[in-house]
């Protein structure tokens, strides 16, 4: 009897970056593990442990000069003001096990179809900075770490967090094998927003319908011309309206809706999905942690409506 793909969720303990009482509540990743282990959506076998990405992995994507005062801790006060988060040598190892969590899960997407990395989504890390609470671009490196390695040709990022992917969009302009795509309030950080392929600029308080039906339009007609071989979703958890970073109106169910249409849409066109979950700001911590857990739990469904299985 055909047995379902596995669905693989890849974690570390060290994608916490100690900030503590910061408004980014990066223990989010550890309390979406217990929430998984305690509804039984995923045993201790299907966490894989990432490893750290390597110097040269960052500097596909990252300037040298970046790299090093980041691991050294030589990051100027401008440097620390853009990125908005307290310096610790736990946050840069936290952001360097996120980029080879995202770079493992994009490979397990390939062989699984979709992966989920409970982490990563650090959308607004430059080649040369780090700003708003993102120092390194996982997405980013994974993208050049597979075609690298001829696992890919094309990718395509649809960026759903609340906030334009401003470093995502810089880091691949004028790249025709990479297409980007962020859909966004308009009226919310970053002040400039470097263009995407496709740029959603939304309106504020914009709730579930017109959300939705804005991203059906504009994502399915991309994948359907452009054809990767690989999506990276991030898939940010602020657009919620009860979000303390947001300005949009969307419902945990109208966010789990979104989550399907990313992921039905991918298979319809046989692309593989790596996940990262990006931002998420939710008054109640515990709205984020349900919000970021129907992530996984409509990936497998789709996964799972879909009939894919190994032979």
């Amino acid at each position: 009897m055909p047995r379902l793909l596995p669905f693989r969720l890849v974690y570390s303990e060290g994608y916490d970056l100690n900030l503590r009482d910061h408004v980014f509540p990066s223990y989010k990743y550890r309390l979406l593990r217990i929430r998984f282990l305690a509804e039984n959506f995923g045993a201790e076998e299907d966490f894989v442990e990432p490893e750290p990405a390597s110097v040269e992995d960052l500097m596909l994507v990252h300037d040298a000069d970046w790299v090093i005062r980041l691991k050294n801790g030589t990051l100027t006060y401008e440097d620390i003001l853009k990125l908005e988060l307290p310096y610790s040598r736990q946050m840069v190892s936290g952001f360097i096990l996120a980029a080879g969590g995202t770079t493992l899960a994009a490979r397990l997407a390939l062989r699984d179809r979709i992966c989920y990395n409970v982490g990563g989504g650090f959308h607004h890390a430059f080649a040369d900075h780090g700003e708003g609470f993102c120092a390194i671009n996982d997405v980013a490196v994974a993208i050049r770490r597979l075609q690298q390695e001829g696992a890919i040709g094309r990718a395509l990022v649809i960026d759903c967090d609340n906030h334009h992917g401003n470093g995502t969009a810089s880091i691949f302009a004028g790249d025709k094998n990479v297409f980007t795509i962020s859909l966004h309030q308009l009226n919310n950080y970053p002040a400039e927003k470097p263009p995407s392929n496709i740029d959603i600029n939304l309106g504020d308080g914009v709730g579930d319908e017109r959300y939705l039906m804005s991203l059906r339009d504009a994502y399915s007609t991309a994948v359907a011309a452009f054809r990767p071989n690989l999506i990276a979703y991030v898939a940010g958890a602020d657009p919620y309206v009860e979000d303390q970073l947001g300005g949009l109106g969307l419902t945990i169910e109208g966010l789990k809706e979104r989550d399907r249409i990313v992921f039905e849409t991918a298979l319809r066109y046989g692309a593989a999905v790596v996940v990262t979950l990006a931002g998420g700001y939710a008054y109640d911590v515990n709205d984020t942690v349900t919000i970021h857990a129907n992530t996984a739990k409509a990936a497998k469904e789709v996964l799972s409506d879909a009939g894919w299985h190994r032979g």
